[in-house]
């Protein structure tokens, strides 16, 4: 059910936005987070779906909580996760759903035991293959930039029907379009998005331009 909800969440903004917080967005306030104050601008602007890296550092756990306080409607996750502390603590938060950079069946089963939700990365073929022997109906394509919007598609032919993918990794907004009419469900963008004026910039423009629903 939880596979079906992101799903259909993305299907309604097939974007979602990954952020790294930095030692002074997890300070006791918060009050000198650039990184909280453009989560909200895009929040405002409609983005529908933030992760937020995961840091096994004091304060981590309460910026996860200030977004959910001051951005009620965004679908939050948890990117970069590796370890088994990392879904312990995730499976305490009223969160969506989690990502992990790499294939690795024995977290998602831990996942699974732990009701969190997490979407594995895969690369291969092989991989690809494993995630949907082990009923991943959503994977996360990583690095998506250096495989080219193509290669999805080439793997229907020999591996039938695939599951939804979230292009990520070093992909720009003016790529969203170009992966999306690729065959891909969904596009991650990077941490590089909130660092570079331009691109914070673009990233407002396509979603004031977005004609989907919240």
């Amino acid at each position: 059910m939880r596979q079906e909800l992101l799903v259909a969440s993305l299907q309604r903004q097939p974007l979602l936005l990954v952020v790294r917080p930095e030692p002074n967005d997890l300070a006791p306030t918060g009050a000198g987070s650039r990184l909280l104050g453009q989560v909200q601008q895009l929040h405002a602007a409609g983005l529908r779906h933030l992760e937020v890296a995961w840091l096994n550092q004091p304060g981590w756990v309460e910026f996860i909580q200030r977004i959910q306080d001051l951005c009620p409607a965004l679908n939050l996750g948890v990117a970069s996760v590796t370890s088994t502390k990392a879904l312990t603590v995730l499976s305490r938060l009223n969160l969506g759903y989690a990502m992990a950079p790499c294939w690795c069946p024995e977290l998602v089963e831990q996942a699974r035991a732990l009701g969190v939700l997490l979407v594995p990365g895969v690369f291969s073929p092989s991989e690809v293959h494993q995630a949907m022997r082990h009923g991943c109906r959503v994977v996360k394509l990583f690095p998506a930039a250096n495989l080219g919007p193509g290669y999805w598609g080439r793997l229907h032919a020999p591996l039938g029907p695939l599951p939804f993918v979230i292009a990520a990794g070093g992909l720009e907004v003016s790529d969203i379009s170009v992966w999306l009419e690729a065959g891909h469900g969904a596009v991650a963008l990077g941490r590089r998005v909130v660092g570079s004026a331009p691109a914070f910039e673009a990233l407002l423009d396509w979603l004031g331009q977005s004609t989907t629903q919240p």
